[in-house]
């Protein structure tokens, strides 16, 4: 039988809880005399259930609201003098928050009966977490064949020294696999610098690498140290490889070769001890053959190649990403909502997700600030037309070009052909939008 264990926020001592409010057997009771007291308990410890014995005037009301918030995956229960109830404030924290309340003088057999129920509400949904989630041995959560072979391959060349080309689609998670990558590997303690190469403008990119001299060019005052140079002794990511103008692929291969830099107006060469992990969404061999990425460059990168699934390819991990992200904003949600219905976990694993993680971190948070019920629905996240799960006949590549294309063609709708707006929505940069559209020959 699990312990049944209790958080009780009080000014008042044990002992004195136990005398007003039954003697809480079977019970093992931590008393905490205030919010923050709570909060480093809770930073600490697990609880399912929670006791506030307010005696405030409701000057704290707003601060108790915010502790509630960040506690929500808890139950709590409210104890409070009767007059308070005649405060809406108080009203609508105890609506939104509280799985129970209770006036004083306290019932304590009810009281008890009631920290029961929270208890055993509080058990089932631990055990439903835990059936969806395994032990995460990374930041990379998920448990689908996919990503162990991932977390696997991250594990082997983490402890080798050499450079990592990364591919997969935009928002898919390759910065946080690089990121894997580099704890995993020696230099861990070094810097990790992240670049993403098409979002910088082709005349500053290569001041941003490798760095100026003072008098280098107009503006240039003083000497500026480059990304490269800045992580030496750890590592640099160079998101988005394939849009890195040739010039600077021909310094990047010196830089590979000869572990040395020139800076912008510079004449003497710096040494530099980092490793490149780069990736990329664009077919590399076919930008080689078309002469836009160089075949000496590719082959230096290429070195140990690893795929980040897209989430098409791990749709099993769908319910615990959509739970790891309404926790991590669950400060941001509307005060009502207490989780994710099941209709909503049957159109998330419905939809196939063309803007990838990104894509999903998005609707999540827009669904938690605009529900209007308990749990978010299929509506809320803007699912809801999603349909049924495409027949094989048609083909895995057929069935994921037709949604791309109607997700790009539903929400280009929504936005009136605004590209920007657009590309947030699906949680994919402008530049990665424009690419999807002329492959689908979408025009606006």
């Amino acid at each position: 039988m699990p312990v049944k264990r209790l958080i009780c926020i009080s000014s008042e001592s044990l002992a004195h809880v136990r005398a007003c409010h039954g003697d809480l057997a079977g019970w093992d009771v931590c008393v905490v005399d205030s919010l923050s007291a709570a909060r480093k308990v809770l930073a600490q410890q697990h609880y399912g259930v929670g006791l506030l014995l307010d005696r405030s005037d409701g000057g704290a009301d707003a601060e108790i609201e915010r502790f509630l918030r960040q506690h929500h995956q808890m139950r709590w229960i409210g104890v409070f003098d009767p007059h308070r109830l005649d405060q809406p404030v108080l009203r609508e924290l105890v609506a939104a928050h509280l799985a129970d309340f209770h006036t004083r003088p306290v019932d304590t057999l009810r009281l008890q009966h009631a920290l029961g129920h929270a208890h055993g509400m509080a058990l089932l949904a631990s055990n439903a977490r835990q059936h969806r989630r395994a032990i995460q041995p990374s930041h990379i959560d998920g448990t689908s064949s996919a990503i162990v072979r991932l977390r696997a391959q991250i594990d082997k060349i983490g402890a080798v020294d050499a450079p990592v080309l990364i591919s997969g689609e935009s928002g898919s998670g390759k910065e946080l696999a690089a990121h894997e990558i580099h704890a995993r590997s020696q230099r861990a303690a070094g810097p990790f610098i992240a670049i993403n190469c098409a979002a910088v403008a082709p005349a500053l990119i290569h001041s941003e690498l490798f760095g100026h001299e003072r008098g280098a060019f107009t503006g240039a005052s003083r000497d500026k140290q480059g990304l490269i140079e800045a992580a030496s002794n750890g590592s640099i990511f160079l998101d988005e490889i394939g849009d890195l103008p040739l010039d600077l692929q021909a310094s990047l291969l010196r830089f590979l070769q000869e572990r040395t830099i020139y800076r912008v107006g510079g004449t003497r060469s710096i040494t530099v001890d980092a490793r490149v992990i780069a990736a990329t969404h664009v077919n590399l061999p076919q930008a080689v053959a078309e002469g836009r990425f160089r075949e000496d460059l590719y082959y230096r990168l290429n070195v140990f190649p690893i795929r980040v699934p897209p989430l098409r390819e791990r749709k099993e991990d769908l319910p615990l990403l959509a739970e790891l992200i309404f926790n991590k904003y669950a400060e941001e949600r509307s005060a009502q909502l207490k989780g994710i219905s099941r209709e909503a976990f049957q159109a998330i694993a419905r939809h196939d997700w063309p803007g990838n993680v990104r894509e999903l971190i998005n609707r999540m948070r827009r669904a938690m600030v605009l529900a209007e019920q308990r749990l978010i629905m299929p509506e809320d996240l803007d699912l809801a037309g999603a349909g049924p799960i495409a027949p094989m006949s048609e083909g895995l590549g057929s069935s994921r070009l037709n949604a791309e294309r109607t997700a790009i063609g539903d929400s280009l709708s929504r936005c009136g052909n605004n590209v920007s707006q657009a590309a947030r929505d699906l949680g994919v940069s402008r530049m990665t939008l424009y690419r999807l559209m002329a492959k689908h020959a979408i025009s606006t």
